[in-house]
Formats: C-alpha cells, sequence, structure tokens
C-alpha cells in the first residue's frame, strides 16, 4: 500500500492539510482496498492550526519510508524552516520520496533548496514573494499545478485537490481517480488554470509618474481601434520614445498592455452583466469574435464562455 505523509508544519492552513488526509483516505481500488496509508506529521508536540491546536500522531519519523510527502501551506509562508524539518525533507528527496506542495506550501520546500532550477507555482497572490525568496526558481502564477516528477507544486486551495486527483492518476489510472474525484464532487481535469481567478482591477500602472494621464486615456478608450502610432500621437512622442519609457514604468509594451486592459474589462462584464461574448468583444475592442475569444483564452486559459459559467 503507498504511504502518503502529510507534513504540518506551525500555522498550517486547515483547508491545505484536510485536502490531501481526506482526497488519499477516502481513494479505493477496483476490488475495495484502500489505496493509501496516511500519516500525519509534525515536527513539534502540537501545531497551530489558527483556529485550533493540532497533535499530530506522528513526528517527523512519519516521513521514514514513505511514498509520498506532502506540504500543505501554512498562514506564514515566509517564517524561517525549522532545521529539523529540512533535513527530514532532505532525507526523504535523497531516499527518492515523492514531496508535493499544496498552495503556500511550495515556501517551505523551497528554503530546503530541493526545488532550485525547476518551475513551481503557488497561490497567485504570494507568487511575486516567492519568486522574490528564491530566485532560483521559475516560478508560473497562472497554472493549477506543476509535475517535476519527484517534486511537484500546487496553487492555491482548492487546486490542491486537482494535484492529489493527478498523484492518484499517476499511481493507480485514470479509473481509480475518476472515482476519487466523484466522490469529492470534483472534475478530474479542469478547464483552464490559475490565471482565471487572478484579480486586477487594471494592470499595473506607476501612480503618480508621467505616464499616468496616457494609462487613464487608455483605460477610457479601450473600444477604439488604437494603433501604436495613435497612442504616440496622444502622449506627444515618438513611437520608439513611447515603447522605451513604457518598458521603464510598466515592464511591458503599450499594446501589450492595451490588451491585458482589455481582457480584464472583458472580465468584469462576464461577470456582471448577461451581454453576448460578441457584444463583449467589441465592447472592450476586438476587431472580431475570434480575437478576442483567442486572446481571452491566451490570458485566463479558459474561454469566455468558460469564464462566464465560472464567475458570472
Amino acid at each position: 500500500m503507498h504511504t502518503v505523509a502529510v507534513l504540518a508544519l506551525d500555522q498550517v492552513v486547515p483547508f491545505d492539510l484536510a485536502t490531501p488526509i481526506e482526497t488519499f483516505a477516502r481513494t479505493r481500488l477496483p476490488d475495495g482496498r484502500p489505496g493509501y496509508r496516511v500519516r500525519v506529521c509534525a515536527g513539534q508536540p502540537e501545531t497551530d492550526a489558527g483556529t485550533f491546536a493540532l497533535r499530530a500522531p506522528w513526528g517527523l519519523d512519519g516521513l521514514d519510508g514513505a511514498d509520498t510527502v506532502v506540504v500543505p501551506g501554512t498562514a506564514t509562508p515566509a517564517a524561517p524552516l525549522p532545521a529539523q524539518v529540512r533535513d527530514a525533507l532532505r532525507a526523504a528527496a535523497a531516499a527518492g520520496t515523492r514531496i508535493a506542495s499544496i498552495c503556500t506550501g511550495t515556501f517551505p520546500l523551497a528554503a530546503t533548496g530541493l526545488l532550485d532550477g525547476l518551475r513551481v507555482t503557488t497561490h497567485w497572490q504570494a507568487a511575486d514573494l516567492l519568486a522574490a525568496s528564491y530566485p532560483a526558481l521559475t516560478v508560473d502564477p497562472g497554472v493549477l499545478y506543476v509535475d517535476n516528477g519527484q517534486f511537484l507544486t500546487s496553487a492555491g486551495a482548492a487546486a490542491g485537490l486537482d494535484l492529489c486527483l493527478h498523484m492518484v492518476r499517476r499511481d493507480y489510472g485514470s479509473a481509480v481517480a475518476a472515482d476519487a474525484a466523484r466522490l469529492s464532487v470534483m472534475p478530474l481535469e479542469r478547464e483552464g488554470g490559475q490565471a482565471q481567478f487572478i484579480v486586477h482591477d487594471r494592470p499595473p500602472a506607476p501612480q503618480g509618474s508621467a505616464l499616468e494621464p496616457l494609462l487613464d486615456w487608455l483605460q477610457e478608450n479601450l473600444a477604439r481601434s488604437l494603433t501604436l502610432d495613435d497612442i504616440a500621437a496622444h502622449a506627444g512622442m515618438s513611437t520608439r520614445t513611447l515603447i522605451r519609457r513604457f518598458r521603464e514604468h510598466t515592464g511591458t509594451t503599450p499594446l501589450q498592455w492595451l490588451q491585458r486592459a482589455r481582457v480584464r474589462r472583458a472580465q468584469h462584464l462576464l461577470e456582471a452583466t448577461a451581454h453576448s461574448v460578441e457584444r463583449i468583444g467589441a465592447q472592450v475592442g476586438f476587431g472580431s469574435p475570434t480575437a478576442f475569444r483567442d486572446r481571452f483564452k491566451r490570458t485566463t486559459g479558459v474561454s469566455p464562455h468558460a469564464y462566464r459559467r465560472s464567475f458570472g
């Protein structure tokens, strides 16, 4: 039987802790046998879980001999990782154990150095902090999970369930994983990635900079078919200077900024109105419904219709 050790660190997020426990403990093989043995482990006698205290039945020795170790997220992702936990995770990795993180659990796993050089993910709100804290990682905030083979990371909250079901499928095949998904009232494959859940009121814009009036003007004229020359003329500068200033202040180009602003406005309209997708595409400045659908899916990972089903 496959053994899963779930590591409860101090300030563990209860949802992230419960997700692997429930998913793996309820998984059954075709003959009715349990597919997993689950151990809840901690590095101290009592773990603070915010709204309650947890006394785990296993210490760090519970990681020994486990086939999979899961590191749930914590409410304090930037907290230093205790040396004994770091050593236990490194020892498990050296023994070939599969190690997965849920949400901000990527932070303590990154602190071991085991993720250096790998593409990873975490909750989109913590992605910038993770990238700044661990520059050896490639942080992808737009996906639900990343599977690097031995090391796997997932995005926030419910994405941990996507990752656990993915591991069940790796271990026992799609039929067993589909049955586990049904027990969780969850599709085995969710459409799109984490990008569809990221909230931006507007694309990043420098407050108080010389470009702020131009950005406000762009925001007010999203429906117009604007070219780079149009934007440069309104700004009163050459296209070369405009591009250089934009990159200095926003990190992107004028047209890329404009397209992102259009998609964000479209997200709002899909959530708040009953307008057709075609009408919304025209309202935010796309020349054709096809162009709108293509750009929207590239940005959010899902189609406009799928986004409306989820958030409308």
